[in-house]
This record gives structure tokens, sequence and C-alpha cells, in this order.
């Protein structure tokens, strides 16, 4: 007998409560973090335990995942590398840099806002756009 893990599932319940935002930051990774953390009092650290690996054309590709926990609540700020040595994490999504995804708790429009205006400041930062769910194809390549 074989098991199938449904992806549709697992998909489902990951994203579950989840808001993500598409950045445009031509800059490294770690100097976008170091940026954020320094502006916007975060603390975002790589997370090489979660790091997304995909295998396309005979090679294996690296996104870097940076995490941050919010002190006091349950949410969770996880920051993806969308682009790795001319591949994309998000294929549908070529022209962000970034993925910002907010889970374990609910985000509400206006803490959403805040956000976005507060990233908006950091310098190099030229575009972020809340991304709709049902527009991503791929989701299944933003779970950990």
């Amino acid at each position: 007998m074989k098991l199938k893990l449904n992806m549709e599932d697992m998909t489902g319940e990951f994203f579950e409560d989840t808001r993500l935002l598409g950045l445009v930051a031509p800059v490294k990774d770690y100097q976008f973090c170091w940026q954020l953390n320094n502006r916007l009092r975060l603390d975002f650290r790589i997370n090489n335990e979660i790091e997304i690996q995909l295998s396309r054309r005979q090679r294996i590709y690296f996104f870097g995942v940076y995490e941050y926990c919010e002190s006091g609540t349950s949410l969770q700020h996880f920051l993806y590398n969308n682009q790795f040595d001319g591949e994309y994490l998000l294929p549908e999504f070529k022209h962000l840099d970034f993925l910002w995804l907010l889970k374990g708790d609910t985000v509400t429009d206006e803490k959403l806002l805040h956000l976005m205006n507060c990233i908006r400041t950091v310098p190099g930062i030229q575009l972020v756009t809340e991304l709709a769910q049902e527009k991503i194809k791929n989701k299944g390549h933003l779970i950990f």
C-alpha cells in the first residue's frame, strides 16, 4: 500500500489565518534583514532548518528563510528569498525579491497596513503589496 501526502490539505492548513506580502527590494537578504531589524526594531534571524530546497533541471536551489517571533503573541514572521541563482521560489511573482508571511495569529487589515507603511520607510524598498492567496499557484513551495 502506498501512502500519498495530500498537498492540498497540507497547504490549506499551513496557510490558514496567514497574510502574505510581496516585496521588491534589490538588496542582499542579510542586508535587508539588518535594515528591517534596525529601523523597525524587529529581530529577523536566518533559520537554516526551514530553508526551502527546490530541485529543478537536475540542480538544487536554496531559498533562505528568516524568522522573527513577536513577543507576547503567537504571531510569527517569515521572510523568504524569492530568488536563488536565476530560479524563483514563486515563479508567478518573478518581479518580487522577498515574500513576507505572517502566521500564527490573526492580523487585522489595520495592523497589516501599518506594517506595510513601516516597511516602505526602509531604504531600498521599491514595492510592498499584499498577495491574494488565490493568485499564488505554487503555495506548496512556501511550506517548510
